[in-house]
């Protein structure tokens, strides 16, 4: 067997999808991916130009809206296209640049999220202080910090996943390229390669969560001693957003690790792409309390997609 080589490409199998639901299919998948594009690039664009907004929880809402977009945008295009198109090749280099970015953002989405729950506590339960720790320096820092450790990811496991030999089909289960699809057209054994994965994987899983639980742990008890209704209800405002948003990407990793790899629209939807395609409406309830502008665009923005899964329905 001839090993697969820069000049070859492989084949994305894509969705299995009824081909009379496929131009409804198409259309719910495009209009959503509009509607979060959209709310994401409002979304950085207010938060850069409304002093109101220069705070540090809107400074990583941005990064967190910037990975979004990134990551919706790494497969959803090319899934489009794959949809109306016969040919649904996918190049050597391109599977690769595909690995690199979708490791890097959700990689960096995972330290990000734990730096936003530390930012939540920081302001909770040392507000005196928070001005002075959670500065603009100390601010680049934390989400460059996020940044870079997701890079190292993908540049670490990229590399390694390319350079096994590929030969035989040049079929690929899925509708884009993920490691573990990928690994599985390898000509050589790959098993400890995928249980060192696996071990990363946990690593990286384990580090934010302990973040996020300390942080809400010391949130909690603050909460509790607070004698004011008024301050435990803009506490649980403050936090209620972030919380949903870790609610939805954790959800979003558990349920895919207990179904597995699969290609329908439910993937699409709830497994693959819901921290940048249904988590912002939940992100921009943060921005709309502080600009009467994003609060009608919040509220235009849900009633776009409760129409959307009513027409998916």
């Amino acid at each position: 067997m001839k090993n697969r080589t820069l000049s070859a490409d492989f084949i994305l199998l894509g969705l299995q999808v009824n081909s009379k639901a496929a131009g409804m299919v198409f259309a719910i998948i495009f209009a959503i991916f509009v509607v979060a594009l959209t709310a994401n690039l409002v979304k950085i664009s207010l938060i850069q130009v409304d002093s109101r907004l220069h705070t540090p929880m809107y400074f990583l809402l941005s990064q967190l809206s910037v990975m979004d977009t990134v990551f919706i945008c790494t497969t959803v295009p090319k899934l489009l296209v794959d949809m109306v198109s016969k040919e649904k090749t996918i190049s050597f280099v391109g599977c690769g640049i595909q690995i690199f970015l979708y490791l890097t953002m959700i990689s960096s989405e995972f330290f990000l999220l734990g730096l936003m729950a530390y930012d939540c506590y920081e302001a909770m339960c040392d507000p005196l202080q928070y001005p002075i720790l959670m500065n603009r320096r100390v601010c680049l820092l934390l989400a460059a910090g996020a940044w870079f450790g997701g890079s190292l990811d993908g540049l670490l496991l990229m590399p390694v996943t390319m350079n096994f030999p590929y030969c035989g089909s040049c079929h690929i289960n899925h509708f884009f390229c993920e490691i573990p699809t990928v690994l599985r057209l390898a000509c050589a054994d790959t098993s400890l390669y995928e249980r060192l994965l696996c071990i990363c994987c946990v690593i990286m899983l384990l580090i934010p969560v302990s973040v996020i639980a300390a942080s809400y742990s010391l949130i909690l008890l603050t909460v509790h001693r607070m004698r004011s209704p008024e301050g435990r209800r803009k506490a649980f405002t403050t936090c209620s957003s972030h919380l949903t948003v870790v609610s939805i990407f954790y959800g979003a990793q558990k349920q895919r690790r207990h179904r597995g790899i699969k290609k329908d629209i439910c993937t699409v939807l709830f497994q693959k792409h819901p921290q940048g395609m249904l988590r912002a409406p939940v992100t921009w309830k943060n921005v709309s309390k502080e600009h009467p502008l994003c609060a009608l665009f919040h509220k235009r923005l849900l009633v776009s997609y409760q129409r959307l899964f009513t027409f998916g329905n």
